[in-house]
């Protein structure tokens, strides 16, 4: 584990090979699981903003929920998650053939909302905990994203890598040019170590 800017992380953010195969793993983070997606306290009200632009896509199922519901619920105190058809289809999965997707990506890929997805989504998965004045970051390695492990091995890409983007959603560009360079640091001195 090392520390850049009050944020722990663990070795296997930057070193695991990983790159998301989509065509192998059909979405299951979107659609298996033990609650929706872990919501960051302001992205309950951009949920309830992007509704309308994506509701016309949910599903008839997911529609019902929502109206029920609504779109995100306390999944314990103080924590709040997206609500799900049954007990893990969040309800924003839209299918694509086999492949879950999320509803409000592809509205943001075509422009009609600045809100991509809860950044939960966006980073897994890498899980983010709050530890006090510090993050904590972990790889959360399950068996439904071995097809992204493989990937990444092929195509020697590291999570840490793979999730720049998302990175710099959550903490700015300018904390993943530390993060890059603390890698870079850290594996130098790994390699000139006999």
């Amino acid at each position: 584990m090392f520390v850049v800017d009050n944020i722990i992380i663990s070795d296997d953010v930057v070193d695991a090979p990983f790159s998301c195969n989509l065509g192998a793993c059909h979405g299951a983070c979107c659609v298996r699981g033990d609650s929706g997606a872990p919501l960051e306290p302001d992205e309950r009200a951009e949920l309830e903003a992007v509704l309308p632009v994506v509701e016309h896509r949910l599903r008839p199922e997911a529609r019902a929920v929502v109206e029920e519901q609504g779109v995100w619920e306390e999944s314990s105190p103080g924590a709040y998650a997206t609500t799900c058809v049954g007990t893990s289809e969040c309800v924003f999965v839209v299918y694509d053939g086999p492949v879950a997707k999320c509803a409000i990506e592809q509205a943001y890929h075509a422009g009609k909302t600045a809100f991509r997805k809860p950044i939960s989504c966006h980073l897994y998965p890498i899980r983010v905990e709050s530890l006090g004045e510090f993050d904590g970051l972990n790889y959360e390695q399950i068996a439904i994203c071995r097809p992204g492990v493989r990937r990444g091995k092929r195509e020697n890409v590291q999570l840490s890598n793979f999730l720049g983007g998302a990175l710099s959603r959550k903490y700015g560009s300018k904390w993943v040019e530390k993060l890059k360079e603390t890698i870079r640091d850290r594996r130098s001195v790994l390699t000139d170590t006999p």
